[in-house]
C-alpha cells in the first residue's frame, strides 16, 4: 500500500517533488481514509488538477515507471536505453525516486537513482526500528561495475553482479526465482499512462478491455453491472470470440465487445466499436479500476473524466470508497479538469501543479496552503485562482 514517493530531475519537475497520500490523526474517519495494516492512515482517492501543461501526468508518471522498472525492466534489450527523460536543464544529470509503502506487514522503501544510461544507485529498505537496508547496489566508474551488498534478499552474489545497466536488481532476481524478488515483481499498479503519456482511446484498448475481461468471469459482471446502472443506454455487455484472417491464411482469434439494447422491438446487439466515445471510454477506464478493486492494487488514471459526463464522476469515485466495491482498499489517484470534483474531496485528496516561466513544475497539497478550512467551498475558491493551479488567461 502506498504511503509516498518522491523524484527529482525528472520530465518538467526539477526540484524533488514528494506526494504524500498520508493524513493526519486530526482528519475525522471516513470511507475516503483506509488504515494500513502498519496503522498509518492513507487517503484511498487524490485528485490532480491544473493548467494544461503544466505537469499533471508527469507527477503520476513516476509511480508507473517505477512499478514497470521493477517488475519489468529485465525485459529491455541489452543495449536499449531506460525508457527517462531529464528535465532539459539539466541534462547531464541523474534522475532519482524514492517510493515508500507497506508490504506484508513492514514499510518498505524503494531508492533508484539513474541516467537514461545505466542505474547509479538502487536499494531496498526494510523498517523495523528503523530503516535497515535489504540490498544496495551502486555503480563503480573505476571498475566499470556495481559493488552490491544484501541483507537476507537471497540473490547469490555471483549471478547479482550480472545484472545489467538498464535494468532493477528486483526485476532481475525474480528471473532467478528469488522469492522476495518474484513478491516485489507483481505489478501492482493499472494505468492508462505509458512512458509518453495518456493511452489515447483506440480499438486496441477496447479489444484489450474484452480478453482482460473474458478472463476474469467476477469482474465481467461487476463491468457489466455498472455500465447497466450508469445509464449508458446498455442492458448487458457480451463478449464474443471471433477469428481473424492472417495475411498467410491463418487466422488468431480475438474477443469483440458488443452491446445489447432495449428497444421497442426488442433486444439489438451493437459492435462496441460503433458504441459513442463515452460509452467505450467507460468500458477501458473499468478494465483498469476493476482490477486494483479486486486485487488492491493502485489505480493511475490520466484525464479521468475524459468522455464523461461530470456527474459520472462520482459514482466512479465511490467504487473506491465503498467497502462493499472495494474490500482490498485499492487506491486511485488520477489527473482531471473537472472542478467539480474539488466538492466531492477532502482537502488532503487534492493535489495542486503548476509551471513556471522557466518550464520548471511544482506541485502542493491543498491542505498544504495555510487558511484552508474543512468547510470551504474548494470549487469557487479554486475557479477564482486563490489555490493557484489555474490557466494564466
Amino acid at each position: 500500500m502506498l504511503h509516498s514517493y518522491t523524484f527529482s530531475n525528472f520530465q518538467s519537475f526539477r526540484q524533488q517533488t514528494e506526494v504524500s497520500t498520508k493524513v493526519g490523526e486530526k482528519v475525522v474517519a471516513s470511507d475516503w481514509i483506509a488504515t494500513s495494516p502498519t496503522g498509518d492512515r492513507v487517503n484511498k482517492v487524490m485528485a490532480v488538477m491544473g493548467a494544461n501543461g503544466s505537469g499533471k501526468t508527469t507527477l503520476l508518471k513516476p509511480l508507473v515507471f517505477v512499478d514497470w522498472f521493477i517488475c519489468h525492466s529485465f525485459g529491455l534489450a541489452p543495449d536499449a536505453p531506460i525508457p527517462l527523460t531529464p528535465h532539459f536543464s539539466a541534462e547531464d544529470e541523474p534522475i532519482e525516486f524514492s517510493v515508500t509503502g507497506d508490504l506484508e506487514g513492514h514499510v518498505w522503501r524503494y531508492v533508484l537513482r539513474c541516467t537514461p544510461q545505466r542505474v547509479l544507485h538502487e536499494a531496498l529498505y526494510k523498517k523495523k526500528e528503523r530503516f535497515n537496508y535489504v540490498f544496495v547496489r551502486d555503480w563503480d566508474e573505476s571498475l566499470q561495475s556495481y559493488l552490491i551488498k544484501q541483507q537476507d534478499f537471497g540473490f547469490a552474489s555471483g549471478e547479482a553482479r550480472k545484472v545489467r545497466e538498464n535494468a532493477s536488481l528486483i526485476s532481475t532476481a525474480a528471473q532467478y526465482g528469488v522469492p522476495l524478488a518474484k513478491r516485489l515483481a507483481q505489478p501492482k499498479v493499472h494505468s492508462n499512462i505509458t512512458a509518453l503519456g495518456r493511452q489515447p482511446l483506440s480499438q486496441d484498448l477496447l479489444l484489450n478491455a474484452a480478453t482482460h475481461f473474458s478472463q476474469q468471469i467476477a469482474q465481467r459482471n461487476l463491468m457489466t453491472r455498472l455500465l447497466r446502472d450508469w445509464d449508458l443506454g446498455l442492458d448487458n455487455v457480451e463478449l464474443e470470440e471471433i477469428a481473424v484472417p492472417q495475411p498467410d491464411g491463418s487466422s488468431h482469434k480475438i474477443w469483440l465487445p458488443v452491446g445489447v439494447h432495449q428497444t421497442s422491438a426488442g433486444p439489438r446487439k451493437l459492435n462496441f466499436l460503433l458504441e459513442s466515445s463515452g460509452t467505450q471510454g467507460a468500458l477501458v477506464l473499468l478494465s483498469h479500476l476493476i482490477p486494483a478493486l479486486h486485487q488492491g492494487g493502485l489505480a493511475i488514471i490520466d484525464e479521468f473524466e475524459n468522455d464523461l459526463h461530470p456527474h459520472m464522476l462520482e459514482p466512479i469515485l465511490g467504487l473506491f470508497a465503498s467497502p462493499v466495491t472495494n474490500p482490498e482498499n485499492a487506491r486511485l489517484l488520477f489527473t482531471c479538469h473537472s472542478a467539480e470534483v474539488l466538492n466531492l474531496l477532502h482537502k488532503s485528496q487534492i493535489l495542486l501543479v503548476e509551471k513556471d516561466q522557466n518550464c520548471e513544475s511544482t506541485a502542493w497539497r491543498l491542505d498544504d496552503i495555510e487558511g484552508v478550512r474543512n468547510d470551504d467551498n474548494f470549487y469557487a475558491k479554486y475557479m477564482a485562482g486563490a489555490y493557484g493551479a489555474v490557466p494564466r488567461l
